[in-house]
């Protein structure tokens, strides 16, 4: 029978879900990725999801979702993108999980509408996004927020 289980301690599913969330970051942020890189930042978002779903709590993958759900935005493949993002909005309401992380939800949903061309859906995401962000209650992240939300494609600066 195969082993069902990763023999890494919870030190090191903590710094693995860590690194390579931050390592997707880098990926996103990066304007000359390649295809390849591109295909390593899909496979390092799930991988540092997979490392939280051994060591963290629901907030941990509530962001885990929203991250899987941008980069498949970025990479312009609506069907994952929502379905993550979907995912994240869950995570939040089944355990409720508000405030930043909840705005960010909203928002995964409208960047991800917005990609698979469903306009009507994206701006009622951006409308919930807006409303959630509002009751922020860190300054930093709430404009964090609403910077991010000028960037839904389709949207950019309003």
């Amino acid at each position: 029978m195969a082993e069902t289980t990763m023999k890494l301690t919870a030190q090191q599913h903590l710094q693995c879900a860590k690194a390579l969330f931050n390592f997707t970051w880098t990926l996103l942020e990066k304007s000359d990725r390649t295809e390849d890189e591109s295909e390593v930042m899909v496979k390092a978002a799930h991988a540092s999801a997979l490392h939280w779903l051994q060591v963290g709590e629901p907030v941990n993958f509530a962001r885990s979702e929203w991250q899987i759900s941008r980069v498949y935005a970025v990479l312009n493949r609506p069907e994952p993108a929502l379905h993550h993002a979907q995912r994240c909005l869950q995570i939040c309401e089944d355990h409720e999980i508000g405030d930043f992380d909840l705005a960010f939800a909203y928002e995964a949903l409208a960047r991800a509408h917005a990609v698979a061309g469903g306009h009507d859906q994206a701006k009622r995401y951006l409308e919930m996004a807006r409303e959630a962000g509002k009751r922020i209650a860190d300054a930093h992240e709430r404009e964090h927020l609403f910077n991010d939300l000028r960037t839904v494609p389709g949207y950019e600066g309003k």
